[in-house]
């Protein structure tokens, strides 16, 4: 798997952190203050914070997820959740194919590439080196205030920065994140790209059943 490959999965799995240990039944008491908290973060912060917040935890908990293959998935899954506008996303993946589609065939279509991409990636976020610095660069408003763009980069010893991009869009919920860009590879264009000849012969219920069953795999930029 490329260092690409491994840093859109990191890049994501930060992108969704908003708890160290989210997976874990003793914090559940604290996830309403926590959110609440993130409301009120610019979105460079919540970039910043949930970057060292998913690198600390991945380097703690990496002994634990190593033995429980499920901790690491319930922990990927419950931040992917809190962070990330799936089904926002999904729309933009979907592009032409997702016009008139109805809310129930997105979903099922998000869900199933969510799910599909924590199965096939999660694990590779152990082999990651998480002895890592991120810096914010810049926060620029995107076009037609459709969101802003946050700027990043994961810093590491003995090589060249790695550039990560977020963009973010505000809900009812405060700011999500609805794509990540490394080293100026869209997650949406790769999918978007990557399942256009399978949307055009297929509908979109049947692309996310094959997706769900393993007949299909989202797959990364090489």
């Amino acid at each position: 798997m490329t260092t690409k490959t491994l840093t859109l999965s990191l890049a994501i799995a930060a992108a969704f952190a908003t708890t160290l240990g989210a997976a874990a039944p003793i914090l559940a008491q604290a996830q309403a203050p926590a959110a609440s908290a993130a409301k009120q973060q610019t979105p460079s912060q919540l970039v910043l914070n949930n970057s060292q917040r998913v690198l600390t935890a991945l380097e703690k908990r990496r002994p634990e997820f190593r033995k429980d293959r499920g901790a690491l998935q319930a922990f990927i899954k419950s931040e992917f959740d809190a962070m990330f506008d799936r089904e926002y996303a999904a729309r933009l993946v979907l592009g032409r194919h997702g016009r008139g589609a109805s809310a129930e065939d997105v979903k099922l279509f998000s869900d199933a590439l969510a799910d599909n991409l924590m199965d096939r990636y999660g694990s590779s976020l152990l082999d990651f080196n998480t002895q890592l610095r991120v810096r914010v660069k810049s926060e620029t408003a995107l076009e037609r205030g459709l969101g802003v763009r946050v700027s990043s980069e994961f810093l590491r010893q003995g090589g060249e920065p790695i550039p990560v991009d977020y963009l973010m869009r505000r809900s009812g919920q405060g700011w999500k994140v609805f794509d990540v860009m490394v080293e100026g590879v869209s997650y949406v264009q790769t999918f978007r790209k990557q399942f256009d000849a399978e949307l055009q012969r297929k509908s979109i219920r049947q692309v996310a059943t094959e997706l769900r069953g393993g007949r299909l795999q989202a797959g990364t930029a090489q």
